[in-house]
């Protein structure tokens, strides 16, 4: 048995509403949003009392990020908000872009911080932006396409 696909990252957050317009507006499309609970869902996950609200987002090639907001029992915040990108763990999720320096101006505006930004040869240029709760996204635009 080999893996097909990723189908999806799960990222929990605590402001679903303002993490989910983030994610909007960076191009990706709500596909659905529905509450779970019960015991069948803290089986699954190893939680008791489980009741959350997710919302499933996809990129336009059909890559998944799940938001998740916990209700019961409560999110846990391991470590600052604005961790740098060297801390143990998931940092952050990259994508593929067009117009870099339009893409990153329009989600400064929508209140993301740019972190930073840098051309790596003639391949490709780089931004990195912090959103809501602290989320890492990279921005790659391949350079020199023909």
């Amino acid at each position: 048995m080999t893996i097909k696909r990723m189908d999806n990252i799960l990222i929990v957050v605590d402001d679903l509403e303002a993490v989910k317009a983030f994610f909007i507006e960076l191009g990706l499309e709500l596909e659905g949003e529905t509450t779970v609970e019960g015991p069948d869902v803290g089986k699954l996950i190893g939680l008791g009392d489980v009741r959350s609200t997710i919302a499933m987002l996809r990129t336009p090639d059909g890559q998944g990020i799940e938001l998740d907001k916990f209700h019961t029992p409560d999110a846990v915040r391991f470590g600052p908000v604005d961790a740098p990108v060297n801390a143990l763990g998931l940092r952050r999720i990259m994508f593929a872009v067009d117009g870099i320096d339009a893409v990153v101006a329009r989600m400064q505006a929508h209140g993301a911080d740019l972190i930073g930004q840098m051309q790596y040869g003639a391949s490709y240029k780089l931004a990195y932006i912090r959103g809501p709760e602290g989320i890492l996204v990279g921005l790659a635009e391949q350079l020199g396409q023909g």
